[in-house]
């Protein structure tokens, strides 16, 4: 797993947005493609999402490069998410 602190200065390229986006929807059960993207601007995305601390990778390390097999947000990158999909987060109340 790789991690780093946040860097919330710089803003984040469509990519990276759509990123975001697509893995609150997956965990809200929605799935989005994202076809047409080469592999390699896509693990650059994903690269620049784990140094900025809103996502975490998973995968596997060789000794030139890590091969990122999944990604999970961080409560930062929830947070991000939901400021880019303009929801407002659900307070866990008990229904009555």
């Amino acid at each position: 797993m790789m991690s780093t602190s946040v860097s919330p200065e710089r803003p984040l390229s469509a990519l990276q947005k759509r990123i975001l986006l697509s893995a609150l929807a997956a965990k809200n059960g929605r799935r989005t493609p994202m076809a047409g993207h080469k592999t390699r601007v896509v693990s650059r995305a994903l690269d620049r999402l784990i140094t900025r601390g809103l996502v975490i990778g998973t995968g596997v390390k060789t000794a030139k490069k890590w091969y990122i097999t999944g990604v999970r947000l961080t409560p930062a990158g929830r947070r991000a998410a939901r400021a880019l999909a303009g929801q407002q987060q659900r307070l866990p109340l008990a229904a009555s």
